[in-house]
């Protein structure tokens, strides 16, 4: 039997959703057609959806909402890239070329007329949520929960609606952190998943990726010309001339903030990157976790013990604004409240959001340790429990072995002997990696 008859062969949600009522259904185990792959994407979709009513991809933004956030995003610097090998290849080819940010949503929809047609029946279109914990198996949010490249054939998709397309979809990462940025797709019918599509979407992302560090490169290699210029012909016309110059040219990086593991923050702006001292990255991060912004008396309450002075926080901005004007002048907090300009992505928000949508292994990836450690801010002290206790709770209830193996390399999971008894009832009963595992125990339990 082909494999695409055995995909015809899958029941619908709808029959799973009513057969996991009854404690004595064995989940997805009674449909051995279905790859792991796919069954495991299948089973974090039936634990995030608790109907299917909800399964047609919501609208995040409106036209001018999308415009904007389109050209602050680095995506938009890979643009020309993925049109040039993508997009214009694939008129009268019934395909569909998607990209979509780290969370899912996308940001762009092009490629043959009457497939853009056809895809807006099911909402994939600029500006709609295809995450997999909003509509469930799809290769572009499989592939940002799995941190990988991803195919989806026809009835493996969770939504009904989407059983007569296929698509293949590749994440895209930062050429400097290794974060991911977005993800890469192609949609249409059986070609979707062609022998050769895998490939040409990875090369075409590898290409997209060197764009972009290319572009960085040459961005730092003209900011430090204008730098030498600066100090040889005098601030005031060079400053200008580098406002002139560089004032419209579009975004190649994120905004961010590490905590993680650090007491002093290290702050990427513009591909430099700037170390804080530990009361400022406090503050910060603070900032970058409400952009609504801050009144003094909340910031105090929240960076320094009970009864300080407003005095205090006061002095500190000052010294924190001084700081940013020479290093980041795009992040020069405001005043009244106290805000911040732009977006600040801080990586311990990042992780929070990677296992809220279930993708662990990203989350590990970028997790460096506890949110600095040695900080005794209320807020911070917090967050690094909210942090610490979410991503053990997720590990242990829902990841893979090679995922709780990796989160048993932390510091904080050395003594931990819950989460490696559970290693141990995960691997496999032939595992090389259980004697350490074995070993391990009987140290903490001798």
């Amino acid at each position: 039997m082909s494999y695409g008859t055995q995909l015809a062969r899958y029941p619908s949600p709808l029959l799973i959703f009513g057969a996991l009522m009854s404690p004595e259904h064995p989940l997805l185990e009674s449909l051995p057609a279905m790859r792991p792959l796919v069954r495991e994407s299948w089973q974090r979709s039936l634990d995030a959806l608790a109907t299917l009513s909800g399964l047609n991809p919501p609208a995040v933004w409106e036209s001018r909402e999308l415009q904007d956030f389109r050209r602050d995003h680095p995506l938009a610097a890979i643009m020309p890239v993925i049109t040039k090998l993508l997009v214009e290849p694939s008129h009268d080819t019934g395909l569909l070329i998607a990209v979509g940010d780290e969370h899912g949503r996308l940001l762009w929809v092009e490629g043959d007329s009457a497939a853009r047609r056809n895809g807006e029946g099911i909402n994939f279109a600029t500006g709609a949520d295809w995450s997999e914990p909003v509509v469930g198996t799809s290769a572009p949010g499989t592939a940002l929960v799995l941190g990988k490249s991803v195919q989806i054939v026809g009835h493996e998709h969770f939504n009904p609606a989407v059983h007569s397309w296929s698509c293949t979809a590749v994440p895209l990462h930062d050429p400097d952190s290794g974060a991911v940025l977005g993800v890469v797709d192609i949609t249409g019918g059986a070609e979707a998943v062609g022998a050769n599509t895998l490939s040409l979407v990875q090369a075409s992302v590898a290409a997209a990726e060197a764009q972009l560090r290319i572009e960085r490169l040459e961005r730092r290699a003209e900011q430090e010309r204008r730098t030498w210029f600066s100090s040889s012909a005098g601030a005031g016309s060079a400053s200008r001339a580098i406002a002139t110059s560089t004032g419209a040219k579009k975004p190649l990086y994120r905004d961010s903030l590490q905590i993680l593991g650090r007491d002093q923050g290290l702050l990427h702006v513009a591909g430099q990157a700037v170390t804080l001292s530990e009361r400022h990255t406090e503050i910060m991060a603070m900032l970058a976790l409400h952009p609504d912004g801050l009144s003094a008396e909340e910031l105090t309450d929240k960076v320094y013990p009970e009864g300080t002075s407003l005095t205090s926080i006061r002095a500190e901005m000052v010294r924190l604004r001084k700081l940013l004007r020479g290093a980041a002048p795009t992040l020069v907090p405001e005043s009244r409240p106290y805000r911040l300009p732009r977006a600040l992505v801080v990586d311990a928000e990042q992780v929070r959001n990677y296992l809220d949508r279930g993708a662990h292994r990203l989350a590990l990836k970028i997790y460096r340790g506890e949110v600095m450690p040695r900080s005794l801010a209320p807020a911070i002290e917090a967050i690094r429990h909210r942090v610490a206790v979410q991503l053990r709770e997720a590990i242990l209830a829902d990841a893979s072995p090679d995922a709780l193996l990796g989160y048993l390399l932390l510091p904080e999971a050395a003594d931990d002997v819950e989460a490696w008894r559970t290693a141990l009832r995960l691997l496999p009963p032939r595992s090389p990696k259980r004697a350490a595992v074995v070993a391990h125990l009987e140290a903490l339990e001798g």
